[in-house]
């Protein structure tokens, strides 16, 4: 496990200094999580779209900036843990991924009968 050490940001920037993020690493140090890089490797934007659709459900009005921190540091243990258990396949954030089981659409079946 890479530990995300002791270099965690002060909770009055939270938001900010993850929207100025650039990599999962940033992520897990800002936030203080630790993590396994062979997971962060292999999931890293499935990671990081996961704890944002878990964040957009957040409320974070008139909330104490010390609290912000927490639950941003909760949603992405919560989004790591998601790759930890199983694979970005199985897991389907990304559309490409969720569209490849879909279900095809049968208004595009032509009949063999009609065929020429």
């Amino acid at each position: 496990m890479t530990s995300a050490g002791s270099s965690t940001v002060t909770p009055s920037s939270i938001l900010a200094q993850l929207s100025e993020a650039s990599t999962a690493e940033d992520f897990f140090t800002l936030l203080g999580v630790p993590y396994d890089s062979k997971i962060v490797n292999v999931a890293r934007l499935h990671i990081l779209k996961r704890m944002g659709q878990y964040i957009a459900r957040e409320d974070f009005d008139g909330v104490p900036e010390s609290v912000i921190a927490a639950r941003c540091k909760a949603n992405l243990e919560r989004a790591y843990e998601d790759f930890v258990t199983s694979s970005p396949l199985d897991q389907r954030v990304f559309k490409v991924l969720k569209d490849a089981v879909a279900r095809p659409n049968p208004t595009h079946f032509v009949p063999f009968d009609l065929l020429k």
